[in-house]
């Protein structure tokens, strides 16, 4: 490995668990030759006690913004909203790249301070599949949630759990009535997630993939119980649902899970809200007579942020390992170039 400073930031989020660098993957960059400095966390389900064991150095939270200029800034969130020029290469989800709101805000940042933006979406192998994501974690816990919603046994505000407890909460119990599930995106990560939470559920849930909602049948999809959208679109397709949909009276359909959350982007496949539900309000009901109930969490997988910390990590580990320009992250940032050409900014030179 090259020499590389990694600066691991402290997540603003106050419900964000979760982190890209668990300590023991920690330790292997350390001792491949990284310097790793971990902000201090108050949340971060790691203590820093643990990266320090690992041979990293310890900061306080938020003092990335005086990171040495090398430093590579890696996170998973949004950045607070200062410094206005943002000076250092950063790795996370940007979020940034499908006119999504505060989107052009953020790349005008980067421009202003000359920095760069390996968004973590696009880390891709060169067939365009991503390399690093959290999806099967993201669509398990957004069917876990959709079925306690349904059972009426969903507790707010949202507490992080294990899998083994969350697993038992899942499981029915007696007097638990039947119910028909779908799932869109069935075949990918987070579609594989939600099934497998179904499964432990008791459910056996429908399963549509690009055939099926590339020809969709909304009759059928109005006629399940409970639905979780998994897909993550890149390009602009048909609207699954539709606002006149949902007052559809035939309409069976009564808990919502949008595992992408993609509103307020233009190729958003769910146009039927307009603002994401939280910890302290998982569920927001958009109909009353018949009730229909949307669940749209944007960071699901930090409800069991051991567990998709852990995946995570081990999945970006060996892509730390060798940070630099070409490959992966040479097409992170050939994406970061495109996105600030589309919106009408040029990056100052680092």
């Amino acid at each position: 490995m090259t020499d590389v400073h990694l600066w691991l930031r402290h997540e603003v989020r106050g419900t964000e668990r979760r982190t890209p660098i668990v300590p023991r993957d920690a330790r292997r960059l350390v001792e491949s030759g990284a310097v790793l400095t971990v902000e201090e966390s108050p949340q971060r389900i790691f203590p820093v006690a643990e990266y320090e064991a690992a041979g990293c150095r310890v900061a306080p939270a938020g003092s990335w913004v005086s990171a040495p200029r090398d430093a590579v800034v890696v996170g998973l969130k949004e950045l607070p909203d200062e410094p206005a020029g943002l000076t250092h290469r950063h790795v996370f989800f940007g979020h940034a790249y499908k006119r999504q709101p505060g989107a052009a805000d953020l790349l005008r940042r980067f421009a202003a301070g000359g920095g760069r933006l390996y968004d973590l979406e696009y880390l891709v192998d060169d067939t365009g599949r991503r390399l690093t994501a959290f999806g099967f974690w993201a669509g398990y816990l957004g069917a876990a949630l959709t079925v306690l919603r349904h059972r009426g046994r969903l507790a707010a505000p949202l507490t992080p759990t294990t899998r083994d407890e969350l697993d038992q909460a899942l499981r029915p119990a007696a007097g638990d009535a039947e119910f028909t599930a779908l799932v869109t995106g069935a075949l990918g990560r987070s579609g594989r997630g939600a099934r497998t939470a179904f499964t432990v559920a008791g459910v056996e849930p429908t399963a549509w993939d690009l055939a099926e909602t590339g020809n969709l049948d909304r009759r059928a999809l109005l006629g399940h119980d409970v639905m979780v959208n998994a897909v993550l679109a890149t390009s602009p397709v048909p609207p699954f649902l539709r606002e006149r949909d949902l007052d559809d009276p035939a309409r069976r359909l009564r808990t919502l899970c949008d595992v992408t959350c993609d509103v307020g982007s233009p190729l958003n496949v769910l146009p039927v809200y307009d603002r994401t539900t939280d910890w302290d309000e998982p569920a927001r009901r958009l109909r009353e007579d018949p009730p229909l109930d949307l669940i749209a969490i944007d960071n699901l997988p930090s409800l069991l942020p051991e567990e998709s910390s852990t995946d995570f990590s081990a999945a970006l580990l060996p892509l730390l390992l060798e940070f630099g320009v070409g490959g992966p992250w040479g097409r992170c940032l050939d994406r970061f170039h495109q996105a600030c050409r589309e919106l009408g900014v040029e990056p100052r030179e680092a």
